[in-house]
């Protein structure tokens, strides 16, 4: 049987001989050759026209499987290749990037300045204006929610912050007829905010879905809103303050509401979840409201947070745990609440949470978002510590199969679950 990770497989005869250079320099990880080639743009993100093989891949997967450190002449190769332009998330026809084959590999070494890559990456490109998304699979994809539901971008050129090339230059590089390989397709189409709020949603076998079979929550999550509800009230006491965003199918609602709170705030935006709540056989419509220990102590705010949420400030409510779930959103706004609103809301002792799917389909993709989200974090005066816990894959193995029969992609691939306790630094 042929080696799949040989360079035969890897480069063969057929790739135009411009490209197979490159990357036979990279393979070999022979450094004075490979330099001088990466001096025009876009040379450093070549890609074999069958196989998607780019510079990085190459000399990544030339190190073989091996407990040892990376050879320093491949960690000089990949150092040199960023430094060029090279795109960490391109995929190649296995559907993995340069470091889902270092970790395959399990280099180490190679792994962390792929996830190094894509910090700097993410980073720039706020910079540059605005978010863009991380990617985990094709060039054709835009965004990730915060729950890992929607696309993601694709290619995206990673260079030190000030030796950036202009918006020009990196079209270029993707019109670069060098990169002429088609990374497989993604299942799922791109989620709209506006769109979503106008789809139809479904309760049923367990799961929320909307119209177009996205998964919006599913009750594999349990454990995940069981575990973070004990880390954001940890000793479970009556009387605390809480405000969730996001509602879905209540799952850690009810949870919030066997603790007895104080105060139990909802924000819920999708008018159809708005009337399931308040439907028969759910537990938090007027009743529940007009159960409240004080007026207005249980309550469901209809609407998006972005409108609800300064009303709350105005009104000088404060919560002693805030979690964060809503679906069809990017990171920009999970970022803009707790940059923006976090600190008139949380009490100085209070803890913060949020379902941490960003980018929960690909590994590097997930150790990527906790950097980022580690230092945004931080400039908002923010600790964070990251509980990590298994996930139970039983039936979460497979795409259209067990849990995921019935939805439209599979958003979560990780058999670990890394739960973010945030709270005031200090």
């Amino acid at each position: 049987m042929a080696d799949t990770d040989s360079i035969d497989t890897r480069i063969p005869d057929s790739c135009p001989a411009s490209i197979s250079e490159i990357l036979k320099h990279a393979w070999h990880h022979n450094l004075p050759s490979l330099k001088p080639l990466l001096n025009v743009l876009g040379r450093a993100s070549v890609q074999e026209p069958t196989t998607g093989e780019t510079p990085l891949h190459a000399a990544i997967r030339a190190c073989k499987a091996s407990d040892e450190k990376s050879p320093v002449t491949a960690k000089d190769v990949v150092e040199e290749l960023f430094m060029s332009g090279a795109i960490w998330n391109d995929v190649d026809n296995n559907n993995e990037t340069p470091g889902c084959v270092a970790a395959r590999l399990k280099q180490k070494d190679l792994y962390e300045m792929c996830v190094a890559a894509g910090v700097r990456a993410e980073l720039l490109f706020e910079i540059l204006e605005g978010y863009e998304a991380l990617s985990s699979a094709d060039e054709d994809e835009e965004f990730v929610d915060i729950r890992g539901n929607g696309d993601e971008n694709a290619e995206q050129d990673d260079d030190e912050v000030p030796e950036l090339v202009n918006i020009q230059e990196t079209e270029i590089v993707d019109e670069n007829p060098d990169r002429a390989f088609t990374a497989p397709k993604p299942v799922a189409a791109t989620i709209d905010s506006e769109d979503y709020l106008r789809s139809n949603l479904t309760y049923s076998d367990g799961k929320l879905v909307d119209a177009e079979k996205n998964g919006v929550m599913m009750a594999w999550e349990t454990s995940i809103m069981r575990a973070s509800v004990d880390a954001l009230l940890p000793c479970l006491t009556s009387g605390r303050r809480i405000l969730n965003i996001g509602f879905g199918m209540g799952i850690i609602d009810q949870m919030f509401r066997d603790t007895e709170p104080a105060k139990h705030h909802i924000i819920e935006a999708h008018p159809e979840v708005l009337a399931y709540i308040n439907g028969p056989g759910c537990k938090f419509g007027k009743d529940w409201e007009a159960s409240s220990p004080s007026e207005g102590a249980y309550k469901v705010y209809g609407g998006k947070w972005q409108d609800v949420v300064p009303k709350l400030l105005e009104a000088g409510e404060m919560y002693d745990a805030i979690y964060f779930d809503t679906f069809g959103e990017d990171y920009s706004q999970l970022r803009m609440f707790f940059t923006d609103y976090l600190l008139g809301l949380l009490e100085e002792d209070g803890r913060f949470g949020f379902f941490n799917g960003l980018g929960a389909d690909r590994q590097i993709c997930y150790d990527v978002y906790t950097k980022v989200v580690e230092m945004h974090l931080s400039d908002a005066g923010m600790d964070v510590e990251w509980l990590e816990m298994q996930v139970d894959m039983q039936g979460l193995e497979a795409e259209g199969k067990g849990e995921w029969q019935g939805v439209k992609r599979r958003y979560w691939t990780l058999d670990k679950y890394r739960m973010p306790v945030a709270t005031f630094m200090g």
